[in-house]
């Protein structure tokens, strides 16, 4: 192949990696690569680990993509496969795991995987991390592998050149050949004697040196070893690899030694890069997971030996994902790297590769302290280790100086950012004996901050692993709630207060848990969360028809049942098949079902749920807008999509007969309804007060307290018989006058 063709198919695969993509679950796999075709990946899906293998033997991607959890061949195994393949051992591998514990993290990069990817219920709406991801080890890849070229060929050279020969004898003196010589820029004619190059060595490494000439002397052993020079001509360091060997006399006795010597500089540089790239991050030159774990490791074993303690500081960038979806991926990592630098500049950081320095345990009693810096976890999290502090206090102090210095605004892309961040503290003995235990209680201190506001730091403490426990423990439950028949529908009737009748409910999903009915407030943010608000909306759409049917049967229901759903739902391709087989099942037409998406859900994701409300609305299905008025959106969807009903935010009804402004809104909210040809409802209606306001201004529709607080469904049947239907209600009353009045004014 020429020069231009390996240069075009190079530019290629640079704008267009090939990925391998592995998941055994097809709806994520189908997803998972549209998501990244879009993004300018080619991609290639299998469904398996033996897919996997026996696709890799057609070529190697760029970049392959495992998930961890797969029937027979698992993500682990296909990997390790992977590994031992001819080409496979430097192909980057992102492993996807559902579990975010550092044991299967440890078990992925065991495996072989390059890094991994935390899947959530919600991380289909993460592509753009990932995305990130892949381009950053495609990144990693590319500069190994052009590293890994020079090496080769510097290697390949210096068979050939930059390599000389000496001989030294006990009472001969050191000799040189003229190729040793130019190694230590010195000419033919001249000489070289054992005094001269030690004093070509750097004063901190000569006494080593001399202790080991003294060794291999005594022992008249092979010498092989790498020395620093600082020859005249040369600015800096300069590395000679020397072998040597004894040589004996007849009696057995050590006379001297021959060897070569090599200028191994241009080399010692790359592995140095190399080293660097695999201990440190290429983006913000901090040390990475790898460099972190390993200094921590050495931190804690220097805390047992001498008795002091630790501290682990896990910082989380609040909000980060919105300046890195708005301004874009280069101006989120100009972002990272200065964050980065302000975090370096609050601890004693070091930027060694530290592994040689504390093998074994030859380190000073105090040279630990070196092992204090700031790291990268990955995305936006970082870690601050301080390998000795005198108490919490100490820790404290680091952590506030960090969020003192984030408050500070940040120019990216011509854009001042604010940013802050959110620390979790942990402290070595007190709050974990492992790094693992110190990783996990500083990500829950972290998440307690988090959960209370961010911009602050926390120290962990037992109550807060309680409070994740009991967070663990609901989420758990709420997965067996189904199937466990937990859960159950409330109804809420909306009224026409005109005809003082029920036109139609609201669903209500409530949860029997252990004998008690669960509050919303506390499971449906959890499901949303988890991503089980899927299932358990899939069964109340169900029941709600299920409902219909009995009611239908039980006293002529033929009014509709409001149904919540989240917007993720409506961008299910399926969802309009499901409605259609829900209501085929229990025979009820498909008006009987109505569906509510809140306004902000609606524009949060607009683009992507206007093709279901289309199909929707063309199978009778009505549409409402739950909560209008509170979110900051144009009103310029309401003209192109089919919605059918407007639900007043309750906060305006709240305050109708006191704030003026609440007057207003409701008022323009009508006119706006009625242009467009909308019906309009108040909810959280609670007091007559209320209701008369509201039927003044023309909204005739209303739902709350007043007239009923959500019920079980027999519960709401009698209520119907006999509040509405024998007429006793007191607002009945009340509604009955206020049309009289209005019948007069008209009149």
């Amino acid at each position: 192949m020429s020069p231009v063709a390996t240069s075009y198919a190079e530019e290629h695969a640079r704008d267009h990696p090939r990925v391998l993509l592995a998941d055994d679950d097809q709806v994520t796999l189908m997803i998972a690569g549209a998501a990244l075709r879009e993004r300018g990946f080619v991609v290639r899906e299998v469904d398996s680990g033996s897919a996997a293998l026996a696709a890799l033997q057609d070529g190697m991607p760029d970049v392959v993509v495992l998930d961890a959890m797969m029937p027979e061949l698992d993500g682990f195994d296909t990997c390790r496969s992977l590994r031992a393949l001819p080409g496979g051992e430097h192909v980057p591998v992102l492993m996807l795991t559902g579990l975010n514990d550092e044991a299967s993290i440890t078990r992925a990069y065991e495996a072989g995987a390059t890094d991994f990817f935390v899947k959530t219920q919600q991380w289909t709406q993460q592509w753009s991390l990932l995305d990130g991801r892949l381009r950053y080890l495609l990144r990693a890849a590319r500069t190994r592998q052009e590293l890994e070229r020079s090496k080769s060929k510097l290697a390949r050279a210096q068979d050939l050149a930059r390599m000389g020969s000496f001989d030294w004898r006990r009472h001969g003196g050191l000799l040189l050949s003229p190729e040793a010589l130019r190694v230590f820029g010195l000419g033919p004619g001249e000489g070289l004697s054992i005094r001269g190059l030690l004093r070509l060595v750097p004063a901190e490494d000569r006494r080593v040196l001399m202790r080991m000439l003294r060794s291999t002397l005594q022992h008249g052993s092979v010498l092989t070893s790498d020395m620093r020079i600082t020859p005249h001509w040369y600015s800096g360091d300069h590395v000679v690899h020397v072998e040597a060997e004894p040589e004996f006399n007849e009696q057995g006795q050590m006379v001297g030694y021959t060897g070569v010597v090599q200028d191994v500089t241009d080399r010692r540089v790359a592995e140095d890069k190399i080293r660097h790239l695999a201990n440190f991050d290429a983006l913000t030159g901090l040390p990475n997971r790898r460099q972190l774990l390993w200094r921590a490791e050495r931190a804690l074993e220097m805390a047992r030996r001498l008795g002091h303690q630790c501290a682990l500081l896990l910082i989380d960038l609040d909000r980060f994902k919105i300046i890195n979806d708005t301004l874009g991926h280069q101006s989120g990592d100009e972002l990272l790297m200065e964050v980065s630098r302000r975090l370096r500049g609050c601890v004693r950081h070091s930027d060694q590769v530290l592994e040689a320095v504390y093998e074994g345990h030859g380190m000073g009693v105090r040279s630990h302290r070196s092992l204090e810096a700031v790291g990268r976890l990955g995305g936006d999290e970082f870690v601050a280790l301080l390998p000795e502090v005198a108490d919490e206090r100490d820790a404290e102090r680091v952590a506030q100086r960090m969020l003192e210095v984030m408050r500070e605004p940040i120019v990216v892309a011509a854009q001042e950012c604010f940013v802050t961040a959110s620390v979790g503290v942990a402290m070595y003995p007190r709050d974990g004996g492992s790094v693992a235990d110190l990783m996990r209680n500083s990500d829950v201190a972290m998440y307690s901050v988090k959960a209370t506001g961010r911009n602050a730091s926390a120290l962990y403490g037992p109550q807060l692993a309680g409070r994740g426990r009991e967070k663990l423990e609901l989420e758990t439950a709420l997965h067996k709630a189904i199937e466990r028949d937990e859960l159950v529908l409330h109804y809420q009737p909306k009224i026409d207060v005109r005809n003082a009748r029920m036109i139609g409910v609201e669903a209500l999903m409530r949860w029997q848990r252990g004998g008690r009915l669960v509050p919303p407030g506390d499971f449906i943010p959890l499901a949303e969360e988890t991503g089980l608000i899927v299932p358990l909306s899939e069964w109340a759409l169900a029941e709600a028809a299920r409902q219909a049917k009995a009611w239908q049967q039980s006293f002529g229901f033929s009014e509709s049942i409001a149904v919540n759903l989240p917007s993720r739902l409506f961008e299910r391709s399926d969802l309009v098949d499901h409605i259609h087989q829900v209501v085929t099942a229990h025979g009820v037409p498909h008006r009987v079902i109505m569906l509510e998406i809140t306004e902000d859900n609606l524009m949060k994701d607009l683009q992507n749920v206007i093709p279901a409300l289309h199909r929707l609305n063309e199978i009778g299905v009505e549409i409402a807008i739950d909560d209008f008025g509170t979110g900051y959106s144009s009103l310029s969807y309401l003209t192109t999509l089919p919605i059918s009903e407007l639900k007043i935010d309750r906060s305006f009804v709240r305050d109708l007969g006191v704030s003026p402004q609440s007057s207003a809104v409701v008022t323009a909210i009508i006119a706006l309804a009625r242009s467009l040809g909308l019906r309009v409802i108040a909810e959280g209606v609670e007091t007559l007060r209320q209701m008369e306001v509201l039927h003044r201004l023309g909204v005739v529709v209303m739902q709350g307290f007043l007239f009923s607080r959500p019920a079980a469904a027999g519960d709401l049947e009698q209520w119907l018989h006999q509040a509405v239907l024998a007429r006793s209600a007191p607002w009945i009353t009340q509604a009955g006058e206020l049309e009289a009045s209005a019948d007069a004014v008209r009149g």
